[in-house]
C-alpha cells in the first residue's frame, strides 16, 4: 500500500497546513479578491493568490526563477525534513520527481516579452527555460540533487492528479523507493484570458453548484505530497484514469468517461459507493461542468453521500488543483475537519440539478474515506481515493 507520508501546500486559503485549516474550517478565503489588470477588456475579475512573501529561487538555480516555482519552494519547506529522511534512507536516485502544471513560468515569458517589444531586448537574466513545462520537476530534482525519475505532466487540470497516479506507479513498479508527487500554477494573464474568451470566465465570485453559476475563478496554488510504503494515518486506497474523447473543451454530455474514472478508483480501492465518507467535487462552477458531475455523481453514489466543491475558497487553480484538493481532503481526515459546505450565499442552489447530497452546513465525516474527483479538457479524467488504512 502507498501512503500519503508529508503534504505542504499553499493556495488562497493560507500559506501552510495551519492556516489553510483554520480558513476552510471557518469558510473564508484570506486569498480570494477583486483584482484589476489581468484582462484585455480591462474589468475586474476575481481572483485566488497566494499572499505573503515568498522565498527567492536560490541563485545557483537561477534559470529556474519563476513564481511557479516559488510556489513549490512554499510548499517544499513544510516538509523538507521528511523527504531528507527519505532521500538519506533510499538514496537520491531512488526517490522520483513527478509535478503536474499548465502554466509553469508562463507568467515571466509574459513579462519578458513585454519588456522586448518596449526595451528591444529580453530582460537580464530570463531564460526560456523558466516557462517550459518541465520545468517544475526539473527544477525540484536540481534542487534536492535527485537523480531519479523526473518528469512533468501536463494534462490541464487533472495535471497533479495525475502525477500523484504516476508516482504511486513508480513505487508499485519497483522504480522507486518514494515519490514526491504534486503541482503548482501560478496566476498568469494567458490563462484568464483564455477562459475569458472561452465565456467560462465568472464576472463574480464563482457558485459551484449554484443556480446562477457561469464560470470559474482562477487560482494559484502548490501541493506537495511525499508518497512512501512506509505506514502513515492516510493511504492512497485507490485511483481512476479515462479518456472521454469527446471535445477539446466540453465534457461528454453524460459523463461516460468521468463515471469510467470513478468506478475504476472504486474498484482498485475494493470499496463499494457506500463505503465514501466525502466527495471533494472538481465542482468549477460552470454551467455544464457541474451539470454533468451531478449527473454522474447520482448515478455513482445517489444522495447519499456528501459532496461539494472547493474552487469557490481557492479558485480553480488549473494544473495544480489535483494535488490541491487531494490534499485539502488529507487535512480533513488528519485534522477531523468539518467537511467544506457549499457556500449558496451568493446565488441559490440549482435544484434543477440531479439529486446529490451537496454540504450546506457545516458537518463531520461520517466515514474515514474521501474520493476527489479531477476532469479536465479534452475529456482528461482523474479520480483518487484516500482514507485511514484498515
Amino acid at each position: 500500500m502507498i501512503y500519503f507520508s508529508a503534504v505542504g501546500m499553499v493556495n488562497a486559503l493560507g500559506n501552510n497546513n495551519m492556516q489553510i485549516a483554520a480558513s476552510l474550517t471557518a469558510g473564508v478565503s484570506p486569498g480570494m479578491s477583486v483584482q484589476e489588470g489581468w484582462l484585455t477588456e480591462n474589468r475586474p475579475v476575481w481572483l485566488g493568490a497566494v499572499t505573503g512573501d515568498l522565498s527567492p529561487i536560490p541563485e545557483s538555480l537561477s534559470a529556474h526563477r519563476s513564481r511557479n516555482n516559488q510556489l513549490l519552494l512554499a510548499a517544499l519547506a513544510q516538509i523538507e525534513t521528511p523527504v531528507s529522511e527519505v532521500i538519506t534512507r533510499y538514496g537520491h536516485e531512488r526517490v522520483a520527481v513527478i509535478m503536474g502544471t499548465s502554466t509553469s513560468g508562463i507568467a515571466e515569458g509574459e513579462d519578458a516579452v513585454r519588456h522586448l517589444h518596449q526595451q528591444g531586448a529580453f530582460p537580464q537574466g530570463y531564460d526560456y527555460q523558466q516557462q517550459e513545462l518541465g520545468d517544475p520537476s526539473q527544477f525540484m530534482a536540481e534542487l534536492l540533487a535527485l537523480t531519479g525519475p523526473a518528469y512533468t505532466l501536463s494534462t490541464a487540470c487533472s495535471s497533479s492528479a495525475k502525477a500523484i497516479i504516476s508516482g504511486m506507479r513508480l513505487i508499485e513498479s519497483g522504480l522507486a523507493d518514494a515519490a514526491i508527487v504534486g503541482g503548482a500554477d501560478s496566476l498568469c494573464r494567458m490563462p484568464v484570458n483564455g477562459f475569458n474568451s472561452l465565456e467560462s470566465f465568472s464576472r463574480g465570485r464563482c457558485t459551484p453548484f449554484g443556480q446562477d453559476r457561469d464560470g470559474i475563478n482562477i487560482g494559484e496554488a502548490a501541493a506537495l505530497i511525499l508518497l512512501t510504503r512506509e505506514p502513515a494515518d492516510v493511504a492512497l486506497l485507490g485511483t481512476g484514469e479515462s479518456s472521454d474523447a469527446w471535445h477539446m473543451s466540453a465534457p461528454h454530455p453524460e459523463g461516460a468517461g468521468a463515471e469510467r474514472a470513478i468506478r475504476m478508483a472504486l474498484q482498485q480501492a475494493g470499496l463499494e459507493p457506500e463505503n465514501v465518507g466525502y466527495i471533494n467535487a472538481h465542482g468549477t462552477a460552470t454551467p455544464l461542468n457541474d451539470q454533468v458531475e451531478s449527473a454522474v455523481i447520482h448515478r455513482v453514489f445517489g444522495s447519499q453521500i456528501p459532496c461539494s466543491s472547493t474552487k469557490h475558497l481557492t479558485g480553480h487553480t488549473l494544473g495544480a488543483a489535483g494535488a490541491t484538493e487531494a490534499a485539502l481532503s488529507w487535512l480533513i481526515l488528519t485534522q477531523n475537519l468539518n467537511l467544506p459546505p457549499q457556500d449558496f450565499s451568493i446565488a441559490p442552489r440549482d435544484t434543477s440539478l440531479p439529486d446529490i447530497r451537496l454540504v450546506d452546513a457545516p458537518q463531520g465525516l461520517e466515514r474515514p474515506v474521501i474520493l476527489s474527483n479531477s476532469f479536465a479538457f479534452g475529456g482528461n479524467n482523474a479520480c483518487i481515493v484516500i482514507g485511514r488504512p484498515s
